[in-house]
């Protein structure tokens, strides 16, 4: 087994900060909410989002446009057992359905180590596994392959990237993610493991997990259309 070389990208550019409103709002949810279950709304993009994402997570050509994403906003457990607000942009045809699967994972309590839009880290999918980042919309190829990616249609979504890692021939890209190739024991609250309830969770609205997958493996991945 062996790490592999990082992939070949573009330079960083500057990354580009989360909207203030955004954050404002985050820290505007109250205490009482937070201890009920997770406050989660979904919505459509708004322009100051749109701003950040364009030519960065979207640009023209990509098959999906604004009117078909949607931004859910939502509170999720933390690994130090507190609470943080998080975002993703998923496809609008698969919006509810994550919104549902976030609140089973809040009741099952799992937690996600953060969830930021992946234009904070200008686009870069490499740099959003390295901080254990979880994303969904990412308008890209799919690893290895020049087809799109179920991320640039917005209905895929990567947890907690380097307990789950992306494995092929026993091969992981990221080195936080060795420990976690042997999949036997559940080294953390955040690795997924056969049917657990982060699984079950995504099951419960017909998607699927990369874990399932013979080679390669990408366990972080859950997709719906099993891809």
């Amino acid at each position: 087994m062996g790490r592999m070389p990082r992939p070949p990208r573009e330079p960083l550019r500057m990354r580009r900060l989360v909207p203030l409103a955004a954050l404002l709002a985050c820290l505007a949810l109250p205490t009482a909410a937070l201890a009920k279950g997770p406050g989660t709304t979904v919505k459509r993009v708004p322009k100051d989002v749109r701003a950040q994402m364009t030519g960065v997570s979207w640009k023209p050509g990509c098959p999906v446009g604004f009117r078909d994403l949607r931004l859910i906003t939502t509170t999720h457990r933390t690994p130090n057992g507190g609470t943080a607000v998080g975002q993703l942009v998923v496809h609008r045809d698969a919006a509810r359905a994550v919104k549902r699967v976030l609140q089973r994972l809040w009741k099952a309590g799992y937690p996600i180590a953060k969830m930021r839009l992946i234009d904070a880290y200008d686009g870069d999918d490499w740099e959003s596994i390295e901080d254990n980042n979880t994303s969904a919309f990412n308008c890209r190829r799919a690893t290895g392959s020049g087809s799109w990616s179920n991320h640039a249609y917005g209905r895929a979504i990567d947890i907690n990237p380097i307990q789950n890692p992306y494995v092929s021939g026993g091969q992981v890209y990221h080195d936080a993610s060795w420990r976690f190739i042997k999949r036997s024991k559940r080294l953390s609250p955040m690795v997924i493991m056969p049917g657990d309830a982060v699984v079950r969770a995504f099951a419960a609205e017909g998607w699927g997990w990369g874990g399932a997958w013979s080679n390669p493996k990408d366990y972080q991945h859950f997709s719906a259309n099993g891809r």
